[in-house]
């Protein structure tokens, strides 16, 4: 069975008589506390009880097959009911251990930059956000367009944007890293391949409690919106630049001017920054689980190159899984990208339910 599930059923129960005691009832603190984390467990647990209640009942029926022949085709009536049931269960209960409750976030923010390549990588950086969001609508996510640079040839140099959907970040969170394009320029006349890089930050977005920002640590100021986007944008102080801890180690900066009021460009400025802090956080926090999973499927660093994309091969590449598919058109021009992300999740179960000492 899996020992760690038997140790949250077991933490599960304790919990229960807690919840049960007028002495905890009676204290709202330990209650509120014990509360919390029953609630927590139990999104984990139930599953998993309802899975050994299956497993009894299909022994149980599986101790008839030996009886008389009535008996025998009632408990094979009954075993081909319980098996798939059994199946779907199991298979639930595993993705459960996969699954931090500290990382189950429903809204991201994706930040996709240029590397080097020029003009070229702007333009592959173009394709990502594309193909990220063609991706998220085929899913049912939504997509909110938040900052970006354009690049001078199209693309872009830097776009950040969110996704918000259910289990967004367990889909998307091993596709950090740097990206590699393998394609012949239009530009160029002789047909050679020119290999470009851009890089994707998939950072999971917390609420106001999980980051809390003193006001203090913010300077911002406004100013004129540059580029593209009519008389308004460019006559009035609309776009927003805010600084976290300037002058420190800690120092972060964003600037929003895509919107024509202030007050949003504001608000999504604010929201970068603290998606920044709370990675900055977990990172912090959580370095001996980034060590496990750099061990196991990369470290999710911008540097660290994660894929090859080879347009004249029509291939992808996941480095990290040695994985090769040769449908690059469909990947990157419709968005298919659970060609890649399904392999990912499998390898990261896979690896997960070793070190959990799943059977």
């Amino acid at each position: 069975m899996w020992p760690v599930m038997e140790q949250k059923l077991a933490r599960f129960r304790e919990l229960e008589e807690q919840l049960s005691d007028p002495a905890v009832a009676g204290d709202h603190t330990r209650f509120s506390v014990a509360a919390k984390e029953h609630g927590a467990l139990a999104k984990l647990v139930k599953p998993y009880i309802e899975y050994r209640q299956l497993e009894q009942s299909i022994a149980d029926a599986e101790s008839l097959l030996g009886g008389d022949p009535e008996m025998k085709a009632l408990a094979e009536e009954e075993l081909a009911q319980l098996w798939p049931k059994r199946d779907a269960l199991h298979a639930k209960v595993e993705d459960s251990l996969l699954v931090d409750p500290a990382e189950d976030f429903s809204k991201l923010i994706v930040e996709i930059r240029a590397g080097t390549g020029g003009d070229e990588a702007a333009l592959f950086a173009g394709d990502l956000y594309e193909m990220y969001s063609r991706y998220a609508r085929t899913k049912g996510w939504t997509v909110e367009e938040i900052a970006y640079s354009p690049g001078e040839a199209g693309g872009f140099k830097e776009v950040t944007f969110g996704i918000e959907g259910d289990g967004v970040f367990q889909v998307l969170r091993y596709e950090s890293g740097g990206h590699r394009v393998q394609r012949v320029p239009k530009t160029e006349t002789q047909g050679r391949i020119h290999t470009s890089l851009a890089t994707v930050a998939v950072l999971p977005e917390p609420d106001d409690v999980q980051v809390t920002i003193n006001p203090g640590d913010i300077e911002w100021e406004t100013m004129r919106a540059g580029g593209a986007g009519g008389q308004h944008v460019n006559k009035t102080e609309s776009a927003v630049r805010i600084w976290y801890r300037k002058g420190t180690p800690d120092e972060l900066e964003v600037k929003c001017q895509d919107e024509r009021s202030q007050h949003k460009n504001r608000e999504r400025a604010m929201r970068i920054i603290r998606t920044r802090i709370f990675e900055k956080q977990q990172q912090r926090l959580h370095q001996e689980r980034a060590d496990m999973r750099k061990n196991q499927i990369g470290s999710g660093d911008r540097n660290e190159r994660i894929r090859t994309y080879n347009f004249p091969q029509n291939r992808v590449t996941d480095h990290r899984i040695e994985l090769s598919v040769y449908k690059l058109d469909a990947i990157v021009g419709n968005g298919e990208v659970d060609e890649l992300v399904g392999p990912l999740l499998a390898h990261a179960k896979k690896q997960k339910l070793a070190a959990v000492g799943s059977k």
